[in-house]
């Protein structure tokens, strides 16, 4: 049973990958659109600009919702790898705690705010905000739950790895 969740999660870890590379090439050939139509043929486009951002923002969140690991975080390494093991576990506590309790609190009035801008749309594509800025309750939702979880593992006695220095050259 766990096996199978592993492999699920792998899975799962993987086709979050592969939504974040096509909003990357979504990116990257409305970027390659807009400079040929702008500075080739004289003939700006609105719409590339906008799918330039509105793929920026959901990929940005995406990834930091579903593929950024906890070893990816930034941390104060200096400090964080010349303390123990408990105090790591401490540390993780206290942040955990300080997202979840802001994450938690913002959360109804976020979710509000997103079905709120449902009568705005994109200058250009009319795509309604709601659908745009729905991404940050799902990087909300999945942050609440990540920290929740590292929460979980500090208590249970699990302190997050100190940097290896060792392993500098391989990140």
């Amino acid at each position: 049973m766990a096996f199978a969740l592993v492999r699920a999660g792998i899975w799962l870890r993987g086709r979050a990958e592969n939504v974040a590379a096509a909003l990357l090439a979504t990116m990257f050939i409305a970027f390659i659109i807009q400079i040929v139509f702008r500075y080739v043929l004289n003939w700006p486009l609105g719409w590339t600009h906008e799918v330039c951002i509105l793929a920026w923002l959901w990929g940005v969140l995406w990834g930091a919702a579903f593929i950024v690991t906890e070893a990816d975080e930034i941390r104060f390494d200096v400090i964080y790898g010349a303390v123990s093991e408990n105090t790591r576990r401490v540390f993780s506590l206290i942040t955990g705690a300080a997202l979840v309790g802001i994450y938690g609190i913002s959360l109804p009035a976020v979710t509000d705010y997103v079905r709120f801008m449902r009568v705005e749309r994109s200058a250009y594509l009319k795509i309604p905000f709601d659908w745009l800025f729905s991404i940050y309750v799902v990087f909300a939702v999945a942050t609440l739950i990540r920290y929740l979880w590292l929460m979980g593992r500090a208590v249970r006695g699990e302190a997050p790895a100190a940097l290896d220095h060792a392993r500098i050259r391989d990140l």
